[in-house]
């Protein structure tokens, strides 16, 4: 059986993390929720492709992308642009591929102006305030789409 290839995009200042704000994030790096993730996609059947940029476009584009490599999944940490950006919501519904949106906080109990999701309003679903469980729980229901 051929593995499900699945993008795990990663937006502004998660690079970041278990150093900003571990309060709110955790002290897990993003590359320790990378090797979780590799880890699980093995016995998902999932082969996993992690990014993170600081830049929209970058987002932007990986999205594009992952439609042209036949993705079965996206799983979208998209950071603060998850609360301002037209642009990913736009390519997210430009894409067939399901996307899952992933947050390590539960943005509804933070600041008002993070309870808006622009890409909320065009994912498949999202998980969220878990910590980097989130990115597994984003993987479990990803694979079994």
């Amino acid at each position: 059986m051929a593995s499900k290839l699945i993008y795990v995009l990663n937006g502004p200042n998660l690079n970041r993390l278990g150093k900003r704000e571990p309060e709110i994030y955790g002290s897990q790096t993003l590359d320790d929720i990378a090797a979780l993730l590799v880890e699980r996609g093995e016995t998902l059947g999932c082969e996993i492709e992690m990014r993170q940029s600081n830049h929209e476009g970058h987002l932007v584009d990986w999205l594009h992308e992952a439609e042209e490599e036949g993705a079965h999944a996206v799983l979208l940490n998209a950071g603060a642009y998850t609360h301002t950006s037209v642009a990913l919501l736009d390519a997210i519904r430009s894409i067939t591929a399901p996307v899952i949106e992933v947050h390590l906080s539960n943005p509804h109990t933070r600041e008002p102006f993070r309870h808006t999701s622009w890409v909320g309003q065009a994912a498949k679903g999202t998980i969220a305030g878990f910590g980097a469980q989130s990115y597994l729980l984003a993987l479990e229901a990803a694979a079994g789409l």
